[in-house]
């Protein structure tokens, strides 16, 4: 039910205009600062995850790997696969629901 929540939520964010879509604009938000949770797929390729983990750990952006490729497109209906969440609101709800995923 909790992958549910966090989908439909990121769903919401993209509708809203406050997803920064694809690897170039989402590494610009992490330097600027404007990130503050950035989603990679689980089954995203190595050296990819390791620079985005890597520039979100220097900039102490959280960084979520809970959804794999898949479910990253469906959620936002678009292909891609790397995104930021940039609104307060929608990040403490996406931490929120993250959060309950690992209690369960």
């Amino acid at each position: 039910m909790t992958m549910n929540k966090l989908m439909q939520t990121l769903g919401l964010a993209r509708r809203a205009n406050k997803v920064v879509l694809g690897s170039g604009p989402t590494l610009k938000a992490i330097q600027n600062q404007s990130a503050r949770i950035v989603f990679f797929p689980k089954d995203g390729g190595a050296s990819q995850y390791k620079k985005f983990s890597d520039k979100c750990a220097f900039y102490k952006v959280t960084f979520s790997d809970a959804l794999t490729r898949d479910e990253l497109i469906s959620s936002i209906g678009m292909n891609r696969s790397v995104l930021a969440i940039e609104d307060a609101g929608f990040s403490k709800k996406i931490k929120e629901i993250l959060e309950e995923k690992e209690r369960n």
